[in-house]
């Protein structure tokens, strides 16, 4: 095992022990936590654009505008609602993040084992077997959705479970590409040097910031 994976996941376990901590402990410290998150995402956002985008107009409408847009709104509105007021939805936020958690790593898993040929132009490093792998691995938790079974929740261990991790994913995915395409257009590898093994917190989380609305959205339309 390469020690840039071990730091990879090592960072992984950390922010899903503190993402836990804030969303169970109480609803003061999520809300401070989801703001510091956007935050420090919308930082990372202008600052790997303000130099290409530097004295065009494009720089106010492209990086605040669709930073604003993309990163706060729909990730600060999309958090509360999934936390909602019980126990039951504050389960459901975490099967979330360990959706997205698994399908990040199976991505990085199968990308670095089996490789082969490249998804897309905008993210060279990115394989088809890694999104493969990002698919099979989003599946993993849903045993937590089943779990829900037992504390009342209208879910069961379905083809509905199979698809709803795999739309997680799937969004999880585009979120990733959203940024590398940035990031490939300043010609930057990170958005910043804050987290050991993924480099900016919004390299970390970029599909969790488009996968939280589309849950939001899911479990707004009760099909899941």
């Amino acid at each position: 095992m390469s020690n840039e994976l071990i730091k990879r996941m090592m960072t992984s376990i950390i922010l899903f022990i503190v993402a836990i901590f804030c969303i169970l402990i109480n609803k003061i410290i999520f809300l401070i936590a989801v703001f510091m998150t956007a935050y420090l995402c919308f930082s990372e956002w202008c600052n790997i654009n303000y130099k290409f985008f530097s004295g065009q107009f494009w720089n106010y409408f492209l990086i605040r505008g669709l930073g604003l847009f993309y990163l706060l709104f729909p990730f600060i509105l999309g958090a509360f609602f999934l936390r909602g007021n019980s126990f039951e939805s504050a389960l459901f936020f975490i099967i979330v993040l360990c959706i997205c958690i698994c399908s990040d790593t199976g991505g990085y898993v199968f990308g670095n084992i089996i490789g082969g040929k490249k998804l897309t132009k905008i993210s060279p490093n990115k394989t088809i077997s890694g999104s493969i792998g990002s698919f099979i691995f989003s599946i993993l938790p849903i045993f937590l959705i089943d779990l829900q079974n037992y504390i009342d929740i209208n879910f069961d261990f379905s083809l509905k479970n199979i698809l709803f991790c795999l739309i997680i994913s799937l969004t999880c995915q585009l979120g990733d590409l959203f940024i590398s395409y940035f990031k490939r257009l300043n010609k930057v590898k990170n958005t910043g040097s804050i987290l050991p093994g993924h480099g900016g917190l919004l390299d970390r989380i970029d599909g969790i910031i488009f996968a939280i609305p589309t849950a939001s959205i899911l479990k707004l339309s009760q099909i899941f």
